[in-house]
């Protein structure tokens, strides 16, 4: 059997790890080849190709990104996209295609499958918000940067008495924001599910000060402010999927708590170097695990599904379970948090 790999949307710790198991144990327990597509789903659709065997694959287990590079391509809002997709993997002999990525990626690969293609999903993002599995790798690598450097702030804040907000990544759910909030023992955090009262904020920063305290507040990038009712946006353009580039929302809050307690503040943004570098051994050996079940789906011509982590074992779940709604924070693992707010 001849199988395709591709990573797709945002580059993720971990994701060198899922391509070097799938290889390894795809050629040495089941025999088969394999064809690397560049660039995500851009590959298959203009035939963009790699060899990828076991020596492309030495070393790879520990770096960053992906051999395979990636790009946010959706074919089915390219002109003849899907079609040429099925006519490359025709033409390259590919019998089965394991498409790594997180909700816009898989998104594509479930709708493939409804139409014939032989496909398995590998959950990725960073953010841990596809359903179907407890957890995604590159989550907990982009955590525990968030966390060192919440830790890091910590001086920061109590050498100048300042205000620091921390901005870290999550369109639509909070799970960076609280796992490395609560981790770095902030003193605030805001997350989408909740829209936030900036007075009650400003009230909890100056409680804090009076406590001879300096405040660390963790934002996600797409925290909305109770009275405004929007997220705030760099820019209104969208992508191939329809998402428009979020991020400022931790330069206006700190402008604002600024503005409405007299307390200086600064605001911290870490964008992409959440998930840049060397992934976590947690999110290794995550991303490894799915890599040798993705495979062994394929072998066993199970297509149409996703491998997901359900407490400590991998399972094959509908590729439609990951991607049909988005895994938010809910009420009550925030109200745990709410206790240290303040």
């Amino acid at each position: 059997m001849r199988v395709g790999v591709l990573t797709g949307g945002g580059d993720c710790p971990g994701l060198n790890a899922v391509i070097r198991a799938i290889v390894r144990k795809g050629v040495k327990t089941h025999g088969f080849e394999f064809v690397g597509y560049r660039d995500g789903w851009r590959g298959p659709m203009d035939g963009l190709t790699i060899p990828l065997g076991i020596e492309q694959c030495r070393g790879i287990l520990p770096r960053g990104g992906t051999i395979l590079g990636s790009s946010r391509t959706n074919p089915f809002a390219a002109e003849g996209g899907v079609e040429r997709i099925v006519a490359n993997l025709a033409d390259t002999g590919v019998d089965a295609l394991i498409a790594i990525g997180g909700e816009d990626t898989l998104g594509v690969a479930n709708r493939l499958a409804g139409m014939g293609v032989s496909v398995v999903g590998v959950p990725k993002t960073i953010d841990n918000d596809l359903s179907g599995t407890d957890f995604t790798f590159g989550f907990d690598t982009a955590v525990n940067i968030a966390t060192e450097a919440i830790d890091r702030l910590h001086t920061t804040a109590e050498s100048h008495h300042r205000v620091l907000v921390v901005e870290v990544m999550g369109r639509h759910a909070g799970w960076i924001a609280l796992h490395s909030g609560i981790a770095g023992g902030a003193s605030e955090v805001l997350i989408p599910e909740v829209p936030f009262d900036i007075d009650r904020v400003c009230e909890d920063v100056q409680t804090r000060f009076q406590s001879e305290y300096a405040p660390i507040i963790v934002v996600s990038e797409g925290a909305v402010p109770a009275d405004t009712g929007g997220q705030t946006l760099q820019s209104a353009d969208r992508d191939a999927f329809g998402h428009v580039r979020l991020g400022g929302i931790g330069d206006w809050l700190a402008k604002e708590i600024e503005t409405r307690t007299g307390e200086e503040a600064r605001a911290v943004v870490l964008g992409h170097v959440q998930r840049g570098g060397t992934p976590t051994a947690f999110d290794r050996w995550l991303a490894t695990r799915f890599g040798l079940q993705a495979i062994d789906a394929v072998a066993d011509k199970e297509f149409g599904v996703m491998v997901a982590l359900r407490g400590t074992n991998i399972v094959r779940v509908p590729l439609s379970e990951g991607t049909d709604e988005l895994k938010v924070v809910s009420p009550e693992e925030y109200a745990e948090a709410q206790v240290f707010f303040g």
